[in-house]
């Protein structure tokens, strides 16, 4: 497959086209039903997108037009990304964990048209921001769904979406991509802002195929580019997942097979037998502990290879290179344990990559001891979101993020923030030129992160800028949004969440005086702040506050536990500013065993 064109063209919908007219009939999107995998062929899906983008086209939008998409991954997820960019529009992705009121915000914020929506019970919290936003006009129904009332748009079926002729759909989509430019939006990304409310990350084509350029050199240089096979189960509305997910597979020919869920992840890439994984931290944390535990029970000698396996990579981080005399226990690793281990990931992996959340390295050491290559890339919505990758060319540490891809500048600013320039970098937050202008200076992208390059020109990043949460499965979590939430209820004062790198948020809470006071009097208890909050009661009143506020949370936002301070946060304490600001890292370091035991 020659990559070069890849650099030449306008738009991600002409990547595609030029890709289905080279590949015909093989297979593109995978997924199971009724218990067997079926696929569609490039034609088939090059003919849908054209259709439905001139069924776009004749409801009215035109270019430059927002239209939402709510739906879990699934091939017709693609199809309709590809065909509203395909009709001059740009896709607004949206999380299928959005509660009604995120959906409000996004649909009042980036004035979305047309809304697409794949089932009944995504409908639900859907159709309630619809009627309070009004700003749709349309919304389709990818599966057969209830068609409720509504006053302020109308509901159309997929079927009726494709009508038409597919040749001369193609001649009309051939037509207007001719116009496209590389610096046109293509999407409009919600990443939570550190006010809470998410912004619109406008990325355009150029962006997504500068990320996706370097990211298939390091594919073709590093492990030869072949029949790639890509599972799908990241959301795609997630930037990672759209870039790497989607149009990666996309620029290499390859295939994107949809996942049935991650309680079936195992089964289906034993059948799927991917080439490539997009993944995130977490995966890798549960397969290993599963690993682990399986090997446990297969007695002695596959717990010896085990051993000897993680002896053998410890040594080899330790000292840069494999000793001589490691490599007749490497060769028979190579005949015995590993091929069982890659057998588990189908047998054709070339290399999981790892992202949207820092990994450990000892995880990573741990699947190469296994023989499968671990990748860990670094970046950002605001990236496109690529900045970089760690790759065998330039030497596996799992320490780093590895070096800048190809056509991306790196900068390492007097105050250790990592600044990004090149293609890659946003146009901009929709509609918010200031935080745009906090952002971007210069064609600097101002990552947050803080961080160093190595002597090989590797990125190290060594802690964040932002508050900002990322939980172990690399969804972002604005903290502030729910503490300002929770200081909202009567109960509670002050309150700190944590929950990065962790699988749920969790809250530290300084309960309201006045109120504890009131509930002491009212159940015959002294008032005492430190007896009072031993007291199981007193516990479940201040949590009747925190599920009143989870009921307005998102799933990744919601509290899961909490526990209590010692104190109120004070400037005497050094817990806050002057500005009246908590000081997170202060917080964090006091609290830290109590925050340990929440989870």
């Amino acid at each position: 497959m020659d990559l070069s064109d890849i650099d030449e063209v306008g738009s991600l919908v002409e990547l595609f086209l030029k890709r289905a007219d080279a590949k015909g009939d093989a297979p593109f999107l995978g997924r199971k039903q009724d218990g067997a995998w079926t696929t569609q062929s490039w034609r088939e899906v090059a003919d849908l997108v054209c259709l439905l983008a001139e069924n776009l086209r004749g409801l009215g939008l035109k270019d430059g037009d927002r239209v939402a998409l709510v739906s879990e991954n699934r091939p017709e997820w693609c199809i309709i990304d590809l065909a509203v960019m395909a009709a001059g529009c740009i896709t607004v992705p949206t999380y299928i964990t959005n509660t009604a009121r995120d959906h409000v915000h996004i649909l009042d914020n980036s004035g979305a048209r047309a809304v697409f929506v794949s089932t009944e019970k995504l409908l639900v919290p859907l159709h309630e921001a619809l009627q309070a936003s009004g700003v749709a006009e349309h919304v389709i129904g990818i599966d057969d769904l209830h068609r409720k009332q509504a006053s302020s748009f109308e509901f159309h079926g997929w079927a009726d979406m494709l009508k038409g002729d597919a040749a001369a759909a193609r001649k009309q989509v051939n037509e207007r991509i001719k116009t496209f430019k590389r610096e046109d939006t293509a999407c409009l990304i919600y990443t939570s802002g550190t006010g809470g409310a998410p912004r619109g990350v406008m990325q355009h084509h150029g962006a997504i195929l500068c990320c996706i350029a370097g990211a298939a050199e390091i594919v073709e240089e590093d492990f030869g580019i072949d029949d790639e096979r890509f599972l799908s189960f990241l959301p795609a509305s997630h930037a990672y997942e759209h870039t790497g997910g989607q149009y990666l597979p996309i620029a290499m020919g390859g295939e994107i097979f949809y996942s049935e869920g991650l309680e079936k992840l195992a089964s289906n890439i034993e059948e799927v037998r991917p080439t490539i994984m997009v993944v995130v931290p977490r995966l890798f944390e549960v397969l290993r502990t599963r690993i682990m535990k399986q090997v446990e029970k297969q007695g002695k000698v596959p717990n010896f290879l085990m051993d000897r396996a993680l002896g053998l990579e410890e040594r080899t981080v330790a000292k840069g290179r494999q000793r001589k005399r490691d490599k007749p226990m490497n060769m028979l690793l190579e005949k015995t344990l590993r091929p069982k281990i890659r057998g588990r990931f189908g047998g054709r992996v070339k290399a999981m990559v790892s992202g949207g959340a820092p990994l450990n390295p000892d995880i990573g050491n741990f699947f190469a001891a296994m023989g499968i290559t671990l990748l860990q890339g670094y970046g950002q919505t605001e990236s496109g979101p690529i900045i970089s990758c760690n790759r065998p060319k330039t030497g596996l540490k799992m320490d780093t993020v590895g070096p800048p891809m190809r056509g991306v500048e790196i900068k390492i600013a007097d105050d250790g923030e990592i600044l990004c320039r090149g293609e890659l970098v946003m146009r901009g937050y929709w509609q918010n030129q200031r935080e745009t202008d906090r952002t971007v200076i210069d064609g600097w992208l101002h990552t947050g992160d803080i961080g160093h390059l190595d002597e090989a020109g590797r990125i190290m990043i060594t802690d964040r800028k932002k508050d900002m949460i990322v939980n172990d499965k690399g969804d972002n979590v604005a903290p502030q949004k729910i503490e300002g939430m929770l200081t909202l209820q009567p109960e509670i004062a002050q309150a700190m969440v944590a929950g990065d790198k962790r699988p749920y948020v969790t809250g530290l809470i300084v309960p309201d005086a006045e109120w504890a006071l009131e509930w002491a009097r009212a159940n015959d208890e002294k008032f005492d702040m430190a007896a009072l909050q031993d007291l199981p009661a007193f516990k479940s009143a201040v949590r009747a506050g925190v599920d009143r506020v989870n009921k307005d949370l998102s799933v990744i936002e919601k509290v899961r536990k909490f526990t209590f301070a010692d104190e109120a946060f004070s400037i005497e304490n050094e817990e806050m500013t002057p500005s009246m600001k908590i000081r997170r890292h202060v917080i964090r370091g006091r609290y830290q065993d109590k925050l340990g035991g929440l989870y």
